[in-house]
């Protein structure tokens, strides 16, 4: 039989507390679904009644969902948002106009790039979360699950084949893992 684990065990002097970590999971989680909101919304401007537009506004309702559950975790946790959500608001909303402006597949390179650091950042924090955290970690998980999903529907929708793939992911996949890193700390 394993011990539990509990959330903040592997913490070091200087990484703050318990509390301070869940708290800043909540924020990036909610920042981050935020973000994926505005990109689909910026795709779906632009895509309109395409074939794409309709996976799309699939992907969309669910973000939305996950950022309902990250709204009401903010006011239950008492967790301040992000102070970068105006930009966040701006530059997911312009990544999805710009991916969709370069193509349905591009746009679904824009997807499959997010998601993909997505199911990293998500996986990183189901491992930190204890059993102290099960509910917050089975969110963690089951959202997890759905980006998966998010990322496996953009590859099937061709987004492998998006002009200049390689570049385009790459510089999604930066811009993530930037938003990740700046809306854990402000």
């Amino acid at each position: 039989m394993s011990a539990s684990k509990t959330t903040g065990d592997d913490l070091l002097p200087g990484d703050g507390s318990r509390d301070d970590l869940v708290k800043a999971m909540i924020r990036v989680d909610h920042a981050g679904e935020y973000g994926a909101k505005r990109i689909y919304d910026g795709q779906l401007a632009v895509l309109g009644d395409s074939p794409s537009a309709r996976v799309i506004a699939h992907m969309a309702d669910q973000e939305q969902r996950h950022l309902d559950h990250f709204d009401d975790l903010l006011v239950e946790r008492r967790v301040r948002p992000t102070l970068l959500s105006p930009v966040w608001h701006v530059a997911g909303y312009a990544l999805g106009v710009g991916s969709a402006l370069l193509g349905e597949k591009a746009a679904m390179a824009c997807t499959e790039a997010v998601e993909s650091v997505i199911d990293e950042h998500y996986a990183d924090q189901a491992d930190k979360l204890g059993d102290d955290e099960a509910e917050l970690r089975s969110t963690v998980e089951q959202f997890r699950a759905e980006e998966q999903e998010h990322h496996d529907t953009a590859l099937e929708h061709g987004a492998a084949e998006a002009p200049a793939h390689d570049l385009l992911t790459g510089a999604v996949k930066t811009g993530t893992r930037l938003a990740i890193w700046l809306s854990t700390r402000v």
